[in-house]
């Protein structure tokens, strides 16, 4: 085939040739003499498309593709999906990975307590392994750069006195190589995350019962070496009460103001029954005709006490005391059901109200959201919980508990949950920070959780949910493709990445998945020999991405365009026979 004519699968040439009607003459040579008709064919391209990659044909082309032959192009050749590298300087499950800003560097975090910095050049090379176990740290968990990329946060497990097991996260300069601070984290997969150049955020859990907790997330200075008693190093910013035995988790931070200028959009099949208006939307059905309707959150297992009747919480506790003291309560109540009902009355009354107008405007675009994973229903992490961080409190700066509060004000609410009917395993930003990408499985439809230590069997297909954080509404239909198997009790964190055109995350079948953002379809599988924990694009140039898996190794994947660049650039070595020859003349 001549340079003229494109690198196509062996199924899309076939589908040219019935096109053309030269079934006789089944050769590439014919198509590449006709070439220059067909690749201005867009009625041609545009049935290839939708018949190859099976896309609905209710959905529009790519806002960004001049034509459909862009498109088939941009879809085979553009998706990196070839393997260049292999990477096993680790020597345990590889856990996580992060680029720099610049996608000059990325760093790996490992069960072997290492986390290495790698140089993202033609060849990536190894720079620098710092090894946490000095610090009592059994593995690295999740790192994360920070905006100029001068500092990197290292989030791990430590261990405790009598061998308890909690967080804490680790701050390294890149300059040196040096540890700058140490910043204790409860529970461990609260990971932190940066809020700013040099402030982080950081969790803490208080127990207030057998399932009930608080849970306190801090702001910290990542350079703790400041001596001065005018200058602090740490403030409280949010104090939230957990209910039967969930927690704050997985902790991560959204720049309100980029949503006006998003990468791309993904509007064209926004369900319009999530309405922005409801505080709780439910993901549990599977069916269109049941996702057209709007659907009331899911019930708790133990329900609230109504409102109406002007009865303040205060007087609701004791008026519950007081029936528990007479008999009047029935049917019996479980011990755990008592402990949720009075905790839920005592925050009624104890609670801070949520932020007023929680979408971005004009005037609060400096405003970002804290997101995080959280329950109300079971252990699992089953709710995405969304606060807004208004600009005053963004630095450490004021007293360390924070605001001077009420005694009505003792909690903080939250300003948005979304209810996923399912155990979130993995979550991530879009680079425009306009969409959250959110890896769950699903629990069974109906299911009724009347024990807070016993969360529902999940199923071995993961979600992939997209939902639109300016409208705060849920786009598009679940992704579907990677699978798990671990039980709950078992079930462990799988990452996810977005580029501007993809999504990728990993999987418990031993690849790691491709997904294209505007059309919704499986691009790739990649290939390792265990699960695939983690995946990760490179913020400048997402042709390249990486994958890491529990059999120690990192694999770099390329795009078959990239290849061929890559590949024109290095320099041919002399061919054995000219040098032989060369060699018999002198």
């Amino acid at each position: 085939m001549d340079a003229g004519c494109p690198r196509l699968p062996d199924t899309v040439l076939f589908e040219i040739f019935l096109y053309l009607d030269h079934a006789d003459v089944l050769s590439v040579g014919l198509v590449c003499q006709q070439w220059r008709a067909v690749a201005r064919d867009e009625f041609l391209w545009k049935e290839l498309f939708y018949r190859y990659y099976r896309v609905s044909r209710d959905v529009p082309r790519h806002p960004g593709a001049v034509s459909w032959y862009d498109e088939f192009q941009r879809l085979y050749d553009t998706i990196p999906c070839v393997e260049v590298q292999a990477l096993k300087e680790h020597n345990d499950q590889v856990l996580h990975l992060s680029f720099s800003h610049s996608g000059c560097l990325f760093a790996s975090c490992s069960k072997d307590c290492t986390v290495k910095i790698w140089s993202n050049e033609l060849d990536i090379s190894l720079q620098h392994s710092s090894n946490m176990r000095p610090y009592n740290w059994s593995y690295t968990q999740f790192s994360q750069f920070n905006s100029d990329d001068s500092l990197l946060l290292v989030s791990g497990v430590f261990v405790g006195p009598h061998n308890s097991s909690s967080g804490e996260i680790a701050v390294i300069s890149m300059e040196n190589f040096t540890l700058l601070s140490r910043v204790r984290n409860k529970p461990y997969d609260v990971f932190g995350c940066w809020l700013n150049e040099t402030n982080l955020i950081s969790g803490n859990l208080h127990r207030i019962g057998r399932i009930t907790s608080c849970s306190v997330l801090w702001l910290n200075n990542a350079f703790q070496g400041i001596e001065s008693e005018n200058v602090n190093v740490v403030k409280r910013l949010f104090k939230i009460q957990n209910l039967n035995a969930s927690t704050i988790r997985t902790v991560m931070v959204a720049d309100c103001s980029r949503y006006d200028s998003p990468d791309l959009l993904l509007d064209y099949e926004e369900q319009l029954a999530a309405s922005s208006t409801c505080p709780v939307f439910d993901l549990g059905s599977d069916s269109e005709e049941e996702e057209a309707k709007a659907k009331p959150p899911p019930e708790p297992a133990v329900q609230e006490l109504p409102d109406a009747g002007g009865v303040p919480a205060e007087h609701g506790l004791q008026q519950l005391f007081d029936d528990i003291m007479e008999g009047r309560v029935g049917p019996a109540m479980t011990e755990t059901e008592l402990e949720t009902k009075v905790a839920e009355l005592f925050v009624r009354n104890r609670t801070k109200p949520p932020e007023p107008n929680l979408l971005p405007t004009d005037s609060n675009s400096k405003i970002k959201y804290l997101i995080f994973t959280t329950g109300c229903l079971t252990y699992s992490p089953h709710q995405i919980g969304i606060k807004r961080i208004l600009p005053h409190q963004m630095t450490t700066a004021g007293p360390v508990l924070g605001e001077e509060r009420r005694s009505d004000e003792f909690f903080d609410s939250l300003d948005h949950v979304i209810d996923i009917h399912g155990h979130i395993i993995g979550m991530g930003l879009s680079p425009d920070h306009r969409y959250l990408y959110v890896n769950s499985r699903a629990w069974p439809r109906d299911c009724v959780i009347s024990d807070p230590m016993q969360p529902p069997p999940i199923a071995e297909e993961i979600d992939l949910h997209v939902f639109d954080l300016k409208t705060m509404k849920e786009v598009k239909r679940a992704l579907r493709a990677h699978r798990a198997y671990t039980p709950n009790e078992e079930c462990f964190f799988i990452f996810l990445d977005v580029s501007r055109d993809f999504v990728a995350s990993g999987a418990e079948d031993r690849h790691g998945y491709i997904w294209d953002r505007h059309y919704n379809i499986c691009l790739a599988k990649l290939q390792h020999d265990n699960v695939v924990n983690s995946v990760a694009f490179s913020p400048v140039e997402q042709e390249l991405l990486l994958t890491a898996s529990d059999d120690t190794t990192i694999k770099v994947w390329r795009s078959p365009r990239a290849v061929r660049v890559r590949q024109a650039r290095r320099p041919r070595p002399r061919k054995l026979l000219f040098s032989w020859l060369m060699n018999q003349k002198s």
